[in-house]
């Protein structure tokens, strides 16, 4: 057999796949990951405050810190999926307030705190699967509905309480541990969030049916011409989202021992800017569990910083809104980044 012959009819080597994927590989893999420039922004943060404030690193405020970002990052997991889907909700603050009230006014006509839990969150999920009705089925935009729901829910959490919060001082001990308790030195909001945490970021990883939900929030359409119910993806997130906006509302209430009509204003800012921070596309069809977790321990120790270094409220605010465009503009780069490579 000639030479020619030999180059003609032998298939070309292909690359050791242990040299292609060597640590090199991998540590650049990790480098780039959104999770990672994070977690060093994270650290970073972390080391400066040591040195400018001596009660930063002190338990009480770490724990502070833990129950401030635990319950709202509840419902960060919520917003993720849905953002991922290609859906937005505004009335997560709203949703969370009105399932609070919900159950603190049925507590106080006299029904068990947890029977009245369980009806304010089947409410939190039938004003859900509402939203991704009018939004599947009658063809709404999904902004404009959940900004009319958040004025419906506000409008009702008013209505229920006169504008006044509920005080809630008989709830059992046993109602109030899910807000209060501790397991060990790990308080139960804790528990309760990571429990969360870990199921969603397996199932989003891991199953089958949240891979579609990738895949509808990248191209709805190509989605759906590949045979991906998207409508059902659609709606399932959104009802996902207030469901667990549900769950934040009830353990709030048992944290606070109160049922506070106004709780919840702006959550949905912060909840926002914590998806997209993480890596989760207004654009829909990318985002992770971990980056947003991220994210939210992130704004946490930032609004943490801020108040012990005796910064203005008013200041406070403008560094939060600051955040959260520079969150859009680097979502904005990298979607306009990813298209043009495709």
């Amino acid at each position: 057999m000639t030479q020619l012959q030999t180059v003609l009819t032998e298939p070309p080597a292909l690359p050791d796949p242990i040299e292609r994927r060597g640590p090199k590989y991998y540590a650049g893999r990790l480098l780039r990951m959104r999770e990672t420039g994070l977690l060093l922004i994270l650290l970073a943060l972390i080391i400066v405050m040591s040195f400018a404030s001596p009660y930063f690193l002190t338990l009480a405020n770490i724990e502070a810190m833990a129950m401030a970002f635990a319950v709202e990052g509840i419902v960060v997991v919520g917003m993720t999926i849905l953002l991922i889907s290609g859906g937005i909700d505004l009335s997560v603050g709203s949703v969370t307030a009105l399932s609070m009230v919900i159950a603190g006014w049925l507590f106080l006509a006299g029904i068990d705190p947890w029977l009245a839990s369980g009806v304010a969150l089947l409410a939190s999920i039938a004003i859900g699967a509402s939203m991704g009705f009018l939004v599947t089925k009658v063809g709404l935009n999904h902004f404009v509905v959940t900004l009319a729901v958040m004025v419906i829910a506000r409008g009702f959490c008013l209505l229920l309480t006169g504008g006044r919060p509920l005080g809630l001082y008989s709830l059992p001990d046993s109602f109030k541990f899910i807000g209060q308790g501790s397991i060990g030195p790990i308080p139960v909001v804790i528990i309760l969030f990571l429990a969360v945490v870990i199921a969603f970021d397996f199932m989003l990883r891991r199953t089958t049916a949240f891979r579609k939900v990738f895949y509808t929030g990248s191209n709805e359409r190509a989605a759906a011409y590949s045979g991906i119910r998207t409508k059902r993806a659609i709606f399932l997130t959104t009802t996902l989202c207030s469901a667990l906006c549900g769950v934040a509302g009830i353990i709030y209430m048992a944290r606070f021992g109160s049922a506070q009509p106004t709780f919840g204003i702006g959550m949905e800012l912060n909840v926002i800017a914590a998806a997209v921070i993480g890596g989760a596309s207004l654009k829909g069809g990318s985002g992770t569990i971990l980056g947003a977790t991220l994210g939210v321990i992130l704004l946490s120790v930032v609004s943490s910083s801020l108040a012990l270094l005796d910064v203005s409220v008013y200041w406070q605010e403008i560094v939060r809104g600051s955040i959260l465009l520079a969150a859009l503009l680097i979502d904005h780069y990298l979607t306009r980044g990813r298209t043009v490579q495709r």
